[in-house]
């Protein structure tokens, strides 16, 4: 069957319309990206405004135009942490649903990482043995760890690369000490979640996913997206620690013409990067396996075992 995600993140609204059936490989038919960046449209009382919900209510009617086009027999549609934490969240909701028709699943932090877990042990199989998976999206960090398809550990921070650019970054280029104040902030976040993870011993294989993981390790050298998703990338800790002071001394434009980085996305580079350099050294990490799958990958794999089971 024709399945579709509709996955309404803190960058961007897209769908994945992807070829599946239980037992096989889903594999993918169309993509549909559209930039809203919800992180960065909350007032100051943490509410997504008029005018952001108008956009979003346009973007996910041309969504179900492309997935009516495409043929998508089965849509998942589904929100994370910018619509999660708004203020008004309910009322996005009820509006996106009395508009659209669609109801969106808003998943929990955990189940976030729980369901990019289950992408990533898919992906690298029962061989990789315990994995520690990482990732950033534009409103949190995603930290799952485990030997199962299920974690034993898993963790959501507000640790965004969208959500802390918006907060923390207002220079372009940033101001020094407000790059040392965000390296701070980051640190002591993650570091208050690294006990969790460290008793149940050291893991087999570390994975990161998601674009700004993606992105570093393309400008630390990684192959281009367009040779496929089935070439080996990877990122080392020490790349990441040489590419921060260079980020920081870049504006969004000059960061913009690095390889795999798209103009969208320049402006966020920074924080990701002290969030990867952060998570990596405080897991003693010295190297990352990027993963092509994550969470939408995971959200139609937990649909395709509930078919088989049904």
């Amino acid at each position: 069957m024709r399945l579709g995600v509709l996955d309404v993140g803190s960058n961007t609204v897209h769908l994945l319309v992807v070829d599946a059936h239980p037992g096989a490989c889903p594999l993918p038919a169309h993509s549909h990206k559209a930039e809203l960046r919800l992180a960065q449209l909350l007032d100051a009382d943490g509410a997504i405004g008029p005018a952001g919900v108008d956009r979003l209510v346009s973007v996910v009617h041309r969504a179900l135009q492309a997935a009516e086009d495409k043929g998508v027999e089965d849509l998942l549609p589904f929100a994370t942490s910018a619509v999660r934490e708004a203020r008004n969240a309910d009322e996005v909701l009820a509006r996106v649903r009395a508009e659209t028709g669609v109801e969106l699943q808003v998943l929990t932090g955990e189940e976030e990482a729980r369901l990019t877990f289950l992408a990533a042990r898919r992906w690298f199989g029962w061989s990789a043995g315990k994995l520690l998976v990482l990732d950033i999206g534009g409103g949190s960090l995603e930290i799952a760890y485990g030997m199962d398809e299920e974690p034993d550990a898993a963790a959501s921070l507000p640790l965004g690369a969208g959500r802390l650019t918006a907060g923390w970054l207002p220079g372009d280029p940033p101001a020094p000490d407000d790059v040392r104040a965000l390296r701070r902030h980051v640190r002591t976040e993650i570091a208050r979640t690294v006990g969790e993870f460290s008793r149940l011993g050291a893991p087999d294989h570390v994975v990161a996913t998601s674009k700004t993981f993606k992105q570093l390790a393309r400008i630390a050298g990684a192959a281009r997206s367009a040779e496929g998703p089935y070439v080996q990338r990877e990122l080392k800790r020490e790349s990441v620690e040489s590419w921060v002071p260079k980020l920081s001394g870049m504006t969004e434009r000059e960061r913009s013409e690095l390889p795999g980085v798209s103009e969208g996305r320049a402006g966020q580079l920074l924080a990701g990067a002290l969030v990867a350099e952060a998570a990596m050294d405080l897991f003693g990490v010295e190297r990352v396996e990027i993963c092509p799958w994550a969470l939408r990958e995971g959200v139609i794999l937990r649909r395709l075992d509930h078919m088989e089971s049904a």
